[in-house]
């Protein structure tokens, strides 16, 4: 169990908030909005009305005590740089910003963002990846370079083990897990055997696994 500050209670923030908070994690939530944070008072362990940019209001929740920052600040950006600094400045080890695009990403790293992302790119190319028609079940980029899916096994992939598939050699990428009914195992020996429809989550470079995807249409 981690404790985790989300700062900003917009779709994005909200929705990380509660899916950490479900996942058994402490979380903190902090918006200058009183109704957002009336909202998820209920929804989490602690819900603060507040200006991530005050020093004061940041060591006054015990900044220091939290093992991860998600700066979900939406479209003020001045605001969204200015708390990712601080932040970092008073001692969190790891701070996740939400980036608008590549510039507002580039500044969150220089001052001080252990990780950016981009939520609407990222969802961007989920949806592009279901609308397809593929077997991709979730897509998750982890990096600029790489990223992780899960994936059903189609037909083609029944009865072969990790072995003969040899995955990591002729394409460069990873099966680090494969869920087959309600059994899951978790860095799978090369003799494992694949079963259509088994979930496997593979991770690599992109351009790798997408090079894997189209061959299994």
């Amino acid at each position: 169990m981690k404790q985790i500050l989300v700062v900003g209670l917009g779709r994005f923030g909200s929705s990380v908030a509660l899916t950490l908070y479900k996942m058994g994690h402490e979380v903190l939530v902090m918006d200058k909005n009183s109704e957002l944070v009336q909202e998820m008072a209920d929804s989490v362990t602690y819900a603060v009305q507040a200006d991530a940019t005050d020093e004061a209001a940041l060591r006054s929740v015990g900044i220091r005590n939290f093992d991860v920052a998600v700066i979900a600040i939406g479209n003020d950006l001045e605001a969204s740089i200015l708390a990712t600094a601080l932040i970092k400045e008073l001692g969190v080890k790891k701070v996740v910003a939400k980036a608008q695009n590549d510039l507002h990403g580039k500044i969150l790293e220089k001052v001080g963002a252990d990780r950016v992302i981009y939520p609407e790119r990222e969802m961007g190319v989920r949806l592009a990846k279901y609308l397809a028609g593929t077997n991709i079940l979730e897509y998750i980029e982890l990096s600029p370079e790489f990223s992780l899916l899960e994936v059903q096994a189609p037909k083609k992939l029944a009865g072969k083990s990790l072995r003969q598939l040899n995955l990591r050699a002729r394409y460069g990428i990873t099966v680090v897990a494969i869920r087959h009914g309600d059994k899951i195992i978790v860095s799978p020996n090369a003799d494992d055997l694949i079963a259509e429809g088994d979930l496997l989550v593979v991770v690599g470079e992109t351009a790798s696994l997408d090079r894997w995807e189209e061959g299994l249409r």
